[in-house]
């Protein structure tokens, strides 16, 4: 592993265990291996660091998601979406970690979120959500009221331990994994679905 990508992966380890507050200058270099100037050096300040960490676990992320079909029906296409968000989530469990530190703070990294990764998620889905409610299928919800709908069941594909609790296998597979994005998807997109009028249903 190159020493960059190696150094921004324990950066993220250590974000998601400690917390932005937590994770001193100090802990990070000690972390990472590195001398206490390391990272003011490298990147300039221990935010900035936070920042590149964060781009370097989601960018490729949200370039890879899938992208709306307009061959597929809007239901369908909302449900293709949504799993992708869920197995892209699997790649980067930590960040589901930081996501949950980060939510209930207002800062500036919470912008940086919202503006680098939610709002163009959220981007993807709206056009065919639009269209479902406009054509009876799904009831008119607001946007945050949508994104709770969404996001929460990521935990389903992150929380290992509770998860064998509940009946998953020790190991679970990619393919395992993909049928329960898949799952969840499916049922989030149903429920959805499900309050909208008698069009469609």
């Amino acid at each position: 592993m190159p020493e960059e990508e190696s150094i921004l992966l324990r950066g993220l380890e250590a974000f998601a265990e400690l917390g932005y507050d937590r994770a001193s200058a100090r802990e990070l270099a000690r972390r990472l291996g590195v001398s206490h100037n390391f990272i003011n050096d490298r990147y300039g300040s221990k935010a900035a660091f936070w920042r590149a960490v964060i781009d370097s676990a989601l960018g490729a992320q949200l370039v890879g998601l899938p992208q709306p079909d307009p061959e597929l029906d809007d239901a369908e296409c909302l449900r293709m979406l949504i799993a992708g968000f869920y197995r892209a989530a699997v790649e980067t469990p930590l960040i589901g970690r930081i996501f949950v530190d980060e939510f209930s703070r207002d800062t500036e990294r919470l912008d940086y979120l919202y503006e680098g990764y939610i709002a163009p998620t959220l981007q993807l889905l709206l056009p065919s959500v639009e269209r479902l409610v406009a054509a009876g299928r799904m009831a008119s919800v607001p946007r945050d009221v949508l994104f709770f709908a969404v996001i929460p069941p990521v935990s389903g594909m992150l929380d290992g331990p509770l998860a064998r609790r509940l009946g998953r296998a020790e190991a679970a597979t990619p393919e395992q994994l993909t049928a329960t994005a898949e799952a969840l998807a499916a049922l989030v997109v149903n429920g959805l679905l499900a309050t909208g009028g008698t069009a469609g249903r």
